[in-house]
């Protein structure tokens, strides 16, 4: 395509963007880029024309091996995410319905040799906590499998619309791979799953890590943790001053200092006995832990980078949150972390992959969608029981409606929608609603009017033969 896009702008002529690849030659030869790379400086800005890949997945990486309170709220996230399986599930009348499964699922449940549904959700949200996108396509080949596309290797080639005459926003053309020093890979659009939970506020199609606001306060957690790690090495002890007499000697000092050291420093040597020789002076200086509120500082921060993550610092043990654990808050928090944080990441990562995944058959009706199924989701069985008590409810007011004169589809299609106005009376209403003195047809009566109309009914077609 390229080729045929080059001899027409040779012969002065235009020709319609219809493939990436068409798209990166006009790209190229407009602005002048010699090779497929040099894309990866350009940003979504008046003049430029792809999405730049982020470049700080190495550095946010390191963050996740090498801090605790990122490992604890990252893992916290990804166990959860993990944990429900894909489905399909029916829209009746655009309500969401039962839930099926079949066999165009298979991808999902073995996305590659040896891979689970569980290994690919891990993937998925790793990714996008840490570079706030994760790309996947389904490669047909020798197999049929899912292959993750690293994010700081994805780019993302968009256009400009053009609209009544003028420029509106962008139009995502596809994806652009490319590992280094190898050569590029066009996707398309519909051939990519994006999942991108956090939109980034300066791009279009990009997401953003929820470690980029609290990156300061994962900074500070460092050092704080590094403070510690100091003081422990110099005696536990606040600092101290030590005075010589003024007559000492460079060379006497030196020795003195090197002895003290040897014998005082590190945590090997605390809280021994410090024994000084004459014209020798000790002064404390500075705080100990206690006095500069170590645990209330580090918390605070600690707690900031949880709420980020969306994870309440109780879920992941941290101690803020423990001051005020009991089985109630847990509880409590449970269900923030489930419907704040987990259940909209379930829903953006179904729609995502519903981007390569087609309902059974191979069509894309409306009527079914990719959902997830969370029904045996361990830590959401609280949500299980409350949905079941929900759902005692409902079957009492349906009854009760029922009972008094409403018909049974009304009173089901109102309960459902939680709309009243859906409800409609058969004009039947029941024997203690009925007017004193009014007759009541006895049961004996109404049985054999019911035998008789069988019969009628029975006996017609013989009839209608004869």
């Amino acid at each position: 395509m390229t080729s045929l896009w080059r001899a027409a702008r040779s012969r002065g002529e235009t020709r319609a963007l219809t493939t990436i690849d068409d798209y990166v030659q006009a790209l190229q030869e407009s602005l002048g880029y010699s090779g497929w790379s040099a894309l990866g400086i350009t940003q979504t800005q008046p003049g430029q024309a792809a999405e730049k890949a982020p470049t700080d997945l190495p550095g946010y990486a390191q963050l996740f091996a090498t801090n605790p309170v990122i490992w604890a709220c990252m893992t916290a996230r990804q166990f959860v995410f993990s944990a429900p399986r894909f489905t399909w599930q029916r829209l009746n009348n655009g309500a969401p319905s039962e839930m099926f499964g079949s066999a165009d699922l298979r991808i999902l449940e073995q996305p590659w040799p040896g891979g689970t549904t569980q290994d690919l959700l891990s993937r998925d949200i790793q990714d996008a906590d840490l570079a706030g996108n994760a790309y996947w396509t389904r490669v047909l080949g020798d197999g049929d499998e899912l292959v993750r596309m690293r994010p700081d290797w994805v780019f993302i080639v968009l256009e400009r619309r053009e609209y009544r005459g003028g420029k509106l926003g962008w139009r995502k053309l596809g994806y652009i791979y490319q590992e280094p020093g190898e050569e590029p890979v066009p996707l398309l659009a519909d051939e990519v799953a994006h999942f991108a939970p956090v939109p980034d506020p300066l791009a279009t199609y990009r997401g953003m890590s929820w470690l980029t606001p609290v990156i300061r306060e994962v900074q500070t957690d460092g050092m704080m943790s590094r403070h510690k790690q100091k003081f422990l090495e110099n005696a536990a002890t606040p600092n101290m001053v030590v005075r010589l007499a003024r007559e000492v000697s460079p060379d006497a000092f030196a020795k003195f200092k090197a002895k003290m050291e040897a014998n005082h420093r590190g945590v090997e040597n605390a809280y021994r006995t410090l024994y000084l020789g004459g014209g020798a002076d000790v002064t404390v200086v500075g705080s100990d832990f206690k006095q500069l509120d170590f645990a209330a500082v580090q918390g605070a921060g600690e707690t900031r980078i949880a709420a980020a993550a969306g994870v309440p610092p109780i879920i992941v043990g941290l101690s803020e949150g423990l001051q005020a654990a009991t089985y109630s808050n847990y509880g409590q928090a449970r269900r923030r972390f489930a419907d704040g944080t987990i259940h909209p990441l379930w829903q953006n990562a179904v729609g995502s992959f519903g981007n390569i995944i087609r309902p059974p058959g191979g069509g894309t009706s409306g009527a079914v969608r990719l959902w997830y199924d969370a029904r045996d989701v361990p830590f959401l069985r609280e949500d299980a029981k409350d949905a079941a008590e929900i759902q005692g409810v409902q079957s009492r007011t349906i009854r009760t409606l029922v009972d008094a004169g409403f018909t049974a589809e009304s009173v089901t299609a109102a309960v459902l929608a939680q709309d009243w106005a859906l409800l409609s009376h058969t004009g039947l209403f029941s024997v203690q609603l009925q007017p004193p003195g009014t007759p009541q047809p006895s049961a004996e009566r109404d049985r054999v009017r019911a035998l008789a109309a069988a019969l009628e009914g029975a006996l017609r077609p013989i009839e209608g033969g004869v």
